[in-house]
């Protein structure tokens, strides 16, 4: 089996700038930027972004209609509850129905 020899000081700083070089050679030669394609692109983004936020904007109010349609419905519901209530009877209007059914009881024992 062979021993693994680490590389001297001199040997991973000769590695070192090598690497340094190859990158600095690579980002030599990368093609410049478009300036007219970079503009376009960004107008792109800036487009899909705008329509992305008009999106949202236009989900947003459709859940606010719809909290508002379900509140005016809910409403609605407890007005005609409301109104389907029976009125409040007087005083003398319970003694009289009270008095009503007495009498009704009284005639069905004595038949």
């Amino acid at each position: 089996m062979k021993n693994y020899k680490e590389p001297a000081l001199q040997d991973r700083l000769a590695s070192a700038a090598r690497a340094r070089t190859t990158a600095l050679e690579q980002l030599k030669t990368k093609p410049p930027i478009d300036e007219a394609a970079a503009a376009e692109r960004a107008a792109i983004r800036l487009a899909r972004e705008e329509a992305k936020r008009e999106k949202s904007r236009l989900a947003r109010l459709a859940v606010q209609e719809l909290k508002e349609a379900k509140r005016a419905e809910a409403l609605e519901a407890a007005a005609a509850s409301e109104a389907a209530k029976k009125p409040e009877l007087t005083e003398a209007e319970r003694k009289a129905a009270r008095d009503a059914r007495y009498q009704a009881r009284k005639t069905r024992k004595n038949n």
